[in-house]
């Protein structure tokens, strides 16, 4: 995808704001909201990179962990017919639904 940008580790989707013209966007994969915004694409990049680096100097200076914690699970809504053939899938290989997933 075009419109994602990877920094120290961290990730960000760009969208444009029609309203306002402008570019946007906010760290992803950590426990608060930090966004950020230019004018073109040369900028929206350096504020990102600010962004990250001013969010990791606060958690520094502050003593948390910056990045978000990961339970290691989530729930999928499906379709009866597709959970049915998953069981099956699962009973076949002789493994949990939650394995075979």
């Amino acid at each position: 995808m075009g419109n994602i940008m990877e920094y120290k580790g961290y990730h960000t989707k760009i969208e444009f704001d029609a309203e306002s013209k402008t570019l946007r966007g906010k760290i992803e994969g950590i426990n608060d909201y930090i966004d950020f915004e230019a004018s073109d694409i040369l900028n929206i990049e350096l504020e990102f990179h600010a962004a990250v680096d001013d969010y990791l100097e606060f958690c520094k200076e502050v003593g948390k962990d910056p990045e978000r914690e990961y339970k290691g699970t989530f729930n999928v809504r499906i379709s009866p017919e597709l959970h049915k053939k998953l069981a099956l899938r699962a009973f076949k290989d002789g493994c949990s639904l939650n394995a075979e997933v």
